[in-house]
């Protein structure tokens, strides 16, 4: 069975935040059933509301569950939630998968600092089950740039983490990161139940020390996002981002929506047809 589609509602904000039933409705006018919520502790009921009237879930949620503050753009520091009361809003919400987005760099340049990480993320697994939740993890490069014996950190985390914690990967920051897609989604397997499905064209210096402008709609850059997208054997959900883009935002995520739905058509085809296109 194909992945569900869905997308990460940071890249919609903006329109989103003057006008949230409208703009849910204009991703439900595109086909979206399934989005992925962020920011969404203390506004379940809200974001809850203007889903149902739209046949919109959040079956996926990016929420700090590794570290306690965090450092903004602008200086200053946000304190996370609670994980009682983030799940406890997940599960309000309708949301299955709460998904920490970000741990900073200095956590992923020792074996030590990995294994930190590894374990907040199974402590919060164990206090995810009591609410029948998952929790994953969602990278972006500078999580694959550091070798622990000769792998990416990102893959010394996957071997240290209890079964029930899954990963998101984020297709193109882990090209950003020299990453050959394939065999690194190949080698990860089942533990891979999510994607974060965006292109553009890799150059040099994509970082996300400063946000890239110029990622295009799935399917018109650099990023081996078709054949990604069928070597993850596990895959639940295949979920559209603009980090940043140059362009009318609801066209850019339509455009990237229908690629999604021809390329995953493709190869469920395949799949069960044994024939390669």
């Amino acid at each position: 069975m194909a992945p569900r589609i869905s997308l990460q509602l940071y890249t919609v904000d903006k329109a989103l935040a003057p006008d949230l039933d409208g703009g849910v409705a204009r991703l439900a006018g595109i086909g979206f059933d399934t989005v992925e919520a962020f920011a969404f502790v203390g506004r379940a009921a809200e974001l809850r509301t203007a889903f149902d009237a739209h046949g919109i879930s959040a079956r996926t949620g990016h929420a700090f569950l590794v570290e306690e503050s965090i450092p903004l753009p602008d200086g200053t520091v946000m304190t996370a939630p609670s994980h009682a009361e983030t799940f406890a809003e997940a599960s309000a919400l309708g949301i299955e998968i709460v998904i920490d987005p970000f741990v900073g760099p200095d956590h992923w340049t020792t074996r030590e600092g990995v294994e930190r990480v590894a374990a907040r993320l199974n402590a919060a697994a164990e206090e995810a089950a009591v609410h029948g939740l998952r929790v994953g993890y969602h990278n972006h490069d500078h999580e694959l740039r550091p070798r622990i014996d000769g792998k990416p950190a990102l893959q010394v985390l996957a071997e240290l983490l209890d079964p029930r914690v899954v990963l998101e990967l984020d297709l193109y920051w882990a090209s950003a990161a020299g990453i050959d897609l394939v065999p690194f989604v190949e080698e990860l397997g089942d533990r891979i139940v999510a994607v974060h499905v965006k292109d553009g064209p890799m150059r040099e210096g994509i970082s996300t020390a400063q946000v890239p402008t110029d990622q295009t709609p799935a399917g018109q850059g650099d990023v081996r996002l078709a054949e990604a997208l069928a070597a993850a054997p596990a895959l639940e959900y295949a979920v559209i981002e603009f980090d940043g883009f140059d362009g009318e935002i609801f066209d850019g995520v339509e455009q990237s929506y229908r690629w999604l739905q021809a390329a995953l058509a493709g190869s469920d085809e395949t799949a069960t047809t044994g024939v390669s296109a």
